[in-house]
């Protein structure tokens, strides 16, 4: 266990109740490897249990390809590749306009900021900067963020009950219909878990709409996602999620609510600043969990080892998921 206290993890409402840091953080009780947030809560003890989770030996993708998102919904545009060659039996190649965060990825902990208490664990402004190793997601490459992932197919589930997402709407999705989903495929967590939530926003992006639809949801910004509210900060936290995942654009509902609670003046509504910024939780956005969802289908089963193994640019604020499931 690598929280401060070895036989207790304080639950959401005693980190609302901190004097010691910033209310509903958890600064400061991961004393190893500080830098890692939540994804700390997935040690030797889940990976070993992870693997016994594989059984076929199948291996699946969790990525888009880098330039699958355009147009994107943002200024991220694909990269660009250059292949050079010294003599007719050699080549090199490189990228030019690599946004980390353009297609399937996961955000560092210098990817947002809380608009009052600052970046996770207090790491000054000034820290977070090009090549600077704070908060950056070096720090999950140095140590992938590995262990039981559970796919939770809300797009199958809400398939099955004769009511399909509304991607057109950006339907916000409450936490109840996590929990229902959950226990429709039997699946109870546990602590270390690295949740995949499965909503077909991806698929219904990138094939059923055209360049002018894609440019459309640009325009507009409204993206299916989980519905902001405090019980879903408390609910991450308390099932000690080691990441969540999901095959959205922005994990959270787009535009959010503005809800003075969250975000601040900049984004208000967002949680990804009390997520990110309070509690350090990894968060993975535009995941592929198509085929995924089938292979569950198809096998009976939801748990699967997982594997997130991000780029190891120093000082990095965001990457390429580099994730695969094994079953």
């Amino acid at each position: 266990m690598t929280a401060r206290k070895e036989n207790h993890v304080p639950d959401y409402e005693q980190l609302r109740a901190r004097t010691d840091a910033p209310a509903g953080s958890s600064w400061g009780l991961f004393e190893r490897s500080p830098e890692r947030g939540m994804a700390n809560f997935a040690q030797a003890a889940q990976v070993a249990a992870a693997a016994g989770l594989v059984r076929r030996g199948t291996v699946v993708n969790l990525d888009y390809p880098l330039d699958a998102f355009d147009p994107s919904v943002v200024w991220r545009t694909p990269p660009e590749q250059t292949i050079t060659s010294s003599h007719a039996d050699q080549r090199d190649d490189y990228v030019d306009h690599l946004w980390l965060q353009a297609s399937s990825h996961v955000d560092g902990l210098r990817h947002r900021r809380h608009h009052e208490a600052g970046f996770y664990g207090g790491v000054p402004d000034s820290a977070v900067a090009a090549g600077t190793p704070a908060l950056g997601v070096q720090r999950w490459a140095e140590e992938p963020i590995v262990g039981r992932g559970v796919l939770v197919d809300l797009a199958r589930f809400r398939e099955a009950h004769g009511s399909p997402i509304d991607h057109a709407g950006g339907e916000p999705l409450p936490l109840d219909l996590v929990e229902q989903t959950l226990a429709h495929q039997g699946v109870t967590l546990q602590e270390g878990d690295l949740l995949l939530l499965r909503t077909g926003w991806a698929e219904w992006y990138l094939s059923s709409l055209d360049d002018a639809g894609r440019a459309a949801v640009a325009k507009t910004r409204r993206c299916t996602g989980l519905a902001q509210s405090r019980e879903l900060i408390a609910w991450i936290w308390d099932h000690r999620l080691a990441l969540l995942a999901s095959d959205t654009f922005a994990l959270e509902a787009m535009p959010p609510p503005p809800d003075p609670r969250f975000g601040g003046p900049h984004e208000p509504g967002m949680v990804h600043q009390d997520l990110i910024g309070l509690l350090g939780l990894p968060i993975g956005e535009q995941w592929k969990l198509d085929t995924l969802s089938a292979t569950a289908a198809e096998v009976g089963g939801y748990t699967f080892l997982v594997v997130v193994k991000p780029l190891n640019l120093v000082g990095g604020v965001g990457s390429p998921a580099n994730a695969v499931a094994l079953c």
